[in-house]
C-alpha cells in the first residue's frame, strides 16, 4: 500500500508539473509569441509602406544601364540617372550612386563623372585603371570642366530638379567603361546593393533588373539603333529614414483674427539649439561664416520651433467670389541655399486657381477624380533660389482663389492647407485648436447695425 501511496505521488506531481508549465506557457510565452509575430508583421508591413508617398504614388528614380559596345575585357556602358518625383529633386552637394561589383570587375574610365576614391591599383603596371574599388561611389562632375570629360545631361554637381518641375533637368548621365567583365549577354553579371545619397540618406534601391534594350535615334533620325544589353535600378524615397525630425514647420495668420498661429515649439527637434546663432549675432559678419561643411552640418538661427524652413500661409483678403492667400518660405540656415525649391501645397480649394503671383504653379494630380493639391515653384532667374538665412534669405508670393459657395468657408480653419511640403518633405503643422478662428461678428454689416441704431435713435425722439 506504502508503494502504491508513493507511485500516486508522483503522478499526482508529475500532473501538477505539467500543469504549472502549460500555465506558464500560456501566461509568458503565447504573449510573448504573439507580440514578435506582430512585431514581425509590422516591420514587414511598415518596411513596404515607408516609401509609398500619396501624393506622388509612382515617383522614383530609377537608374538605367546601356551597354554601348563591348571591349577586350569588359564593356563600355551609358548610365542614366532619371528622377520620375513630381515634387521632390536632388539639392547640392548633389547625388552619389554607388554600387557592389559581382565579380573582380574596375573602371578603366568614365566620362561626366567621377569615382570618388581610386582604391588599390597597385597589381596593375602601365595603365592604371580609373577605380579599383569592390564598392565604387559615384559623383557627378561640376558645371565647367574641361569639354573632353563632359557627357550629355551631366556636369551640374548632382543637382537634379523635379520631373513636375523641370523635366529637361531632372536627368543626369554619365559613361563608365569597365574592365575584367564578361565581354556578352551571358557573361555580364549585374552589379547588386545599390544605394543613392540625394545628397543624404533617405533613398532605398532595389535590385538591377534586365529590361529590354534601350532603342536610340541616329541625329538625322533615320536610323534606330539600340543597346546591346539594358537593366533599370528603381530607388524610392523615405522621409523615415531621410530624418529623424521634420525639416520644416507651417505658421499660420489671417486678415479677421488678430492672433498669428507660430510653428509648433521644437517642431524640427531641438537637437541643434546649442549651436544655433541670434539673428543680430556679431558672429554672422565672421568670414566663412556661410561656407558648407563636408557633412552638411546645418548653423541655424536660434528659434523656438528650430527648423531650417518655414512656410507661412496667411488668408490677407476676401472678395465676393474671391479670396487671397499669401504665401511666405523662410530659410533660417546661414550656411544653405536652396536651388530649384518646390512647395506643395493641399487645400480643397485649389481646384480653382485664378491667378499665381510670382512663384510658378502647377496642379498635381496623382488621383484624377481630385484636384486639390498644387505644387509651387520659383520662376526662372527671378527667385527660383532661395538664399541663405539672412535679409535675403525669404521668397513670397500671393495666390488668387475663386469661391466655390457650395465648400467656402473661413469657419473651423477651412482656408488654411491640409498638408505642406518643401522640397519632397512633410512640414509640421500646428495643432488644429489652435488656428486663427473667425468670430461671429468677424462679418457683421455696419450699415445694418447703423441702421438699426439710428432706428432706435428715432424711435427714442417719437416717445420723447
Amino acid at each position: 500500500m506504502e508503494f502504491i501511496k508513493h507511485a500516486y505521488c508522483r503522478v499526482r506531481d508529475t500532473r501538477y508539473v505539467a500543469k504549472d508549465h502549460y500555465q506558464r506557457w500560456q501566461c509568458y510565452l503565447v504573449p510573448e509569441l504573439k507580440f514578435r509575430l506582430l512585431a514581425a508583421l509590422f516591420v514587414l508591413m511598415f518596411s513596404h509602406a515607408e516609401a509609398y508617398d500619396p501624393l506622388d504614388p509612382t515617383g522614383n528614380i530609377t537608374i538605367k544601364w546601356d551597354i554601348m559596345s563591348w571591349t577586350a575585357d569588359g564593356y563600355v556602358a551609358t548610365v542614366t540617372i532619371n528622377n520620375f518625383q513630381l515634387y521632390r529633386g536632388i539639392a547640392s552637394p548633389g547625388w552619389i550612386l554607388g554600387w557592389n561589383w559581382a565579380k573582380k570587375e574596375i573602371i578603366w574610365s568614365m566620362v561626366g563623372a567621377q569615382a570618388t576614391e581610386q582604391g588599390d591599383c597597385s597589381k596593375f603596371k602601365g595603365i592604371v585603371p580609373h577605380c579599383c574599388k569592390r564598392n565604387p561611389k559615384i559623383s557627378d562632375f561640376l558645371p565647367g570642366v574641361p569639354y573632353n570629360q563632359q557627357f550629355s545631361n551631366c556636369c551640374k554637381g548632382g543637382v537634379l530638379a523635379s520631373w513636375g518641375q523641370d523635366p529637361t533637368t531632372s536627368v543626369s548621365a554619365f559613361q563608365v567603361s569597365v574592365g575584367l567583365a564578361g565581354t556578352s549577354n551571358k557573361t555580364v553579371k549585374l552589379p547588386k546593393n545599390f544605394t543613392l545619397l540625394g545628397p543624404g540618406p533617405g533613398y532605398t534601391c532595389g535590385p538591377a533588373k534586365k529590361v529590354p534594350s534601350t532603342l536610340f535615334l541616329t541625329a538625322d533620325r533615320r536610323r534606330r539603333t539600340q543597346a546591346l544589353m539594358t537593366w533599370n535600378v528603381t530607388c524610392t524615397y523615405s522621409q523615415f529614414l531621410a530624418y529623424k525630425n521634420p525639416s520644416c514647420c507651417v505658421s499660420f495668420s489671417s486678415f479677421y483674427n488678430n492672433t498669428i498661429t507660430p510653428c509648433p515649439s521644437c517642431a524640427c527637434g531641438c537637437q541643434n539649439k546649442k549651436n544655433c546663432i541670434m539673428s543680430d549675432s556679431k558672429l554672422l559678419h565672421q568670414a566663412g561664416i556661410n561656407t558648407p561643411k563636408k557633412d552638411n552640418t546645418p548653423l541655424l538661427q536660434c528659434t523656438h520651433h528650430m527648423c531650417p524652413i518655414r512656410v507661412h500661409w496667411h488668408v490677407k483678403l476676401n472678395y465676393k467670389d474671391y479670396w487671397r492667400v499669401k504665401i511666405s518660405i523662410t530659410n533660417f540656415n546661414y550656411r544653405l541655399n536652396y536651388t530649384q525649391w518646390t512647395l506643395v501645397a493641399q487645400h480643397p480649394n485649389l481646384n480653382n486657381v485664378t491667378q499665381v503671383f510670382s512663384f510658378e504653379y502647377k496642379p498635381l494630380l496623382p488621383y484624377e477624380s481630385i484636384n486639390d493639391t498644387g505644387m509651387f515653384y520659383g520662376m526662372k532667374f527671378y527667385n527660383d533660389l532661395l538664399m541663405e538665412a539672412g535679409p535675403l534669405g525669404n521668397v513670397q508670393s500671393e495666390v488668387l482663389l475663386q469661391k466655390d459657395k457650395n465648400t467656402f468657408t473661413f469657419k473651423h480653419g477651412w482656408a488654411f492647407p491640409r498638408k505642406v511640403y518643401f522640397n519632397g518633405d512633410e512640414c509640421m503643422l500646428p495643432p488644429p485648436d489652435s488656428y486663427p478662428f473667425l468670430s461671429n461678428s468677424a462679418f457683421a454689416n455696419p450699415i445694418a447695425i447703423s441702421t438699426v441704431a439710428a432706428s432706435i435713435f428715432l424711435l427714442g425722439l417719437s416717445l420723447w
